[in-house]
């Protein structure tokens, strides 16, 4: 068995006999000497076979990626490479053994090499190899180390829950899966094991946690997959601040362990609505300020039409004015439009003087209030966006987030933590004409609101949470509906019939009546958190064996057609479909 890595060789192992094995990731032949980069999960080592060594011969059949098992002595190099780890010694080889060949492989390890997404998806167990790749599943298993020793310190129990589960209403599509013993029915992959942790509650294991597989059939992007993974943590008798100063210190202890870094305690907070209006979305970057102004007020009097009946936001870009011509004016337009929006406005002030794209829309009188309000100077530039209220935040939400990428105003060593708290409960549909859960239907109202259940739902505020780090939502939770008739009434607002409660989540309302204890939990993204710690903006990059942007596998090519006898088993025919209507 391999008992020592490259990187636990130093300089202090002069002399010394050392057993090595790995892949070869590259070969040099220096005046007949031949000098290999042995590579295994932990770094590079160099090797030197020289010309009279017993194994030379051998040496020149050697390949890139081959697998080698070697035996050598520790020397010193005669010239030090700060690169690797290793760079201060090398390895005399004494045996030298081919374990196994390579064919050439479809793309270089290198990480500079320029490969095609599919392909490397594709070949995904060479990419492995590559050291970023590597060094972030070996930071994940850092991280979920350290969730473990920290919960099982306050005594949590660590529970699975099934995967095999039942089909329930909000959220995402789930997945499903057809049953063999039972044609016609399906069980369906959990979106999260929100009903089960609730049920473990009502068992009496008080403090649970899991490092939980979770499955949603939605769009993705770069920061989502099909499947992945929650760090999910459900507790009996709290309150919110006792989650989330647990969670708070959780995340202190990862970010300590796994990075060395002291993250500063407690973390700001922020209610929903604040986070809207100042920042136009709920998962602010607070890495930099820009906040969004409603100076609504300002042209309450205006004449212009654009500004009639209309929300009125900007924001104020300092000291940078001159970055922005015309034509880079229309190029952000063009990004606020995504949102709807049918314009972006732009004063900018210079020499004591505003101009821009409706400065013969502004009075005087307009021009002095903004600059006294906005405390405006010169060479401020500022971006003004008239619509409804959602349409004019958002739009402007996306905006900030763009403009301090592109002019530097973040500081990528940053982490800043935030809580977005006091949520409302549902959002209406109009279409559908019924309200939805804005978290799941099992979150708890604020107890001031309890009577506006039924009287006015649109005006409750929930029990729940949701923590940001960096302009990403990094987990939410809240504290759940222990009492049945609370329960019936949120399942009521949400126009759920009482045939669609029983069987939906029938189990779960008669588990509400045997004595429920006050509970709440949370669940924390690990790849997105892991994403943040590897300083990465791709999701794909923390998990071993990703799928595209159309949750389809490169590697086992998935989603695949099965055999008609698998469809006969489960009485499932495929419907083709007329190729002329496509």
């Amino acid at each position: 068995m391999k008992t020592t890595n490259n990187n636990d060789i130093t300089i202090n192992h002069l002399n010394k006999e050392v057993e090595l094995y790995g892949h070869v990731a590259k070969i040099r032949d220096l005046g007949g000497i031949k000098f290999i980069d042995l590579r295994d999960r932990s770094g590079i080592i160099q090797l030197v076979i020289g010309p009279n060594n017993n194994y030379y011969n051998i040496s020149n059949t050697i390949k890139n990626e081959y697998v080698l098992k070697v035996k050598g002595i520790v020397i010193k190099r005669q010239s030090q490479n700060n690169a690797i780890a290793t760079g201060e010694i090398e390895i005399d080889v004494t045996y030298l053994e081919i374990l196994n060949t390579s064919i050439e492989l479809p793309f270089n390890i290198d990480e500079k090499s320029n490969v095609l997404e599919e392909t490397k998806l594709k070949y995904r167990y060479l990419e492995l190899r590559q050291p970023t790749i590597k060094n972030n599943l070996i930071l994940r298993d850092k991280v979920t180390h350290c969730v473990r020793n920290f919960l099982h310190d306050l005594n949590f129990i660590e529970i699975e829950t099934p995967i095999l589960s039942k089909s329930t209403p909000e959220g995402a599509r789930d997945y499903l899966v057809p049953s063999r013993v039972s044609n016609g029915k399906f069980y369906a992959l959990p979106q999260s094991p929100q009903l089960y942790k609730q049920l473990l509650m009502i068992g009496e294991m008080e403090k649970y946690y899991q490092i939980a597989k979770c499955f949603r059939d939605e769009d993705l992007r770069s920061d989502r997959q099909p499947e992945f993974t929650q760090i999910d943590i459900e507790m009996s008798y709290v309150t919110e601040n006792d989650i989330i100063n647990i969670t708070e210190n959780l995340l202190a202890s990862i970010f300590k362990t796994v990075k060395g870094i002291n993250i500063k305690l407690p973390f700001k907070k922020l209610t929903y609505q604040e986070a809207m209006n100042n920042y136009g979305t709920d998962k602010p970057d607070l890495r930099f300020e820009m906040p969004i102004y409603d100076i609504t007020n300002i042209f309450a009097n205006s004449s212009f039409k654009l500004f009639n009946n209309k929300v009125i936001n900007c924001l104020v870009v300092k000291n940078n004015a001159h970055n922005f011509s015309r034509k880079k004016c229309e190029e952000l337009e063009k990004l606020v439009k995504i949102y709807n929006v049918s314009n972006l406005l732009y004063l900018k002030y210079d020499n004591n003087l505003f101009s821009g794209s409706i400065i013969k829309n502004i009075s005087s009188n307009e021009q002095e209030k903004l600059k006294k309000e906005l405390n405006v100077a010169n060479n401020d530039i500022i971006f003004i966006i008239s619509d409804e209220y959602q349409t004019t935040k958002v739009s402007l939400g996306a905006l900030r987030n763009h403009l301090g990428k592109i002019l530097n105003l973040i500081n990528e060593d940053d982490y800043c933590f935030l809580w977005v708290v006091d949520f409302p409960m549902f959002e209406y549909d109009k279409n559908d004409k019924r309200y939805y859960s804005i978290h799941h239907p099992f979150t708890m109202v604020k107890d001031k609101d309890i009577d506006k259940l039924t009287s006015n739902p649109s005006l409750c505020l929930s029990k729940s949470y949701d923590i940001v780090l960096n302009g990403y939502e990094l987990g939410g939770g809240s504290i759940r509906i222990h009492n049945q008739e609370i329960q019936n009434k949120v399942f009521q607002t949400l126009s759920l019939s009482k045939e669609d409660i029983k069987n939906k989540f029938g189990f779960f309302t008669e588990a509400l009546q045997y004595g429920t204890p006050p509970h709440g939990g949370i669940a924390l993204g690990l790849e997105r958190l892991v994403m943040l710690l590897a300083k990465t903006t791709n999701i794909k990059d923390v998990i071993a064996f990703p799928k595209t942007a159309s949750a389809y596998c490169m590697m086992m090519e998935t989603p695949s057609y099965v055999n008609e006898n698998q469809l006969k088993e489960l009485e499932i025919s495929i419907k083709k479909q007329d190729n002329a209507k496509e």
